[in-house]
């Protein structure tokens, strides 16, 4: 039996913002559904998330115009607070976030394994999207 090695793909971003704040924007539900989407077309109406090892998250991602959407949930592994996460994805797929502060800035690097139905770079491009309005978003506020 042949085992396929997994594709990993990287996205980052530095947030002006200290990484407290950061923390705080990435993990409360009620500041996930501001900016858990890809494109201005698509929103996320709802998020819930149980911070803690063994504790389960949840966000509904859809387009504003109702013709698709999914929900994109998973189980926390890792939790270090203000500096790393790691949880497995409902496909179980893994994925990594840490976060690096230094002042009012924050390196926010998401590491992730690649599902086989769409092409790395589409993935790659709407990771990096999501985490780009995460930083338009935080730097908002």
């Amino acid at each position: 039996m042949e085992t396929q090695e997994k594709k990993v793909i990287t996205v980052e971003s530095t947030i002006n913002a200290p990484v407290k704040k950061v923390w705080e924007y990435w993990t409360r539900p009620e500041h996930i559904v501001k900016w858990n989407h890809a494109s201005d077309d698509w929103h996320s109406p709802w998020s819930k998330n149980d911070l803690r090892v063994g504790g389960s998250f949840s966000a509904r991602m859809e387009a504003k115009d109702g013709s698709m959407g999914f929900d994109f949930g998973g189980v926390y592994n890792v939790i270090k607070s203000n500096e790393y996460i790691e949880y497995t994805i409902a496909d179980g797929r893994k994925v990594q976030v840490s976060f690096s502060g230094s002042g009012h800035q924050t390196k926010v690097v998401e590491t992730f394994e690649a599902e086989s139905t769409n092409p790395v770079e589409l993935q790659r491009g709407g990771w990096q999207a999501i985490l780009d309005n995460f930083k338009k978003y935080t730097e908002s506020i």
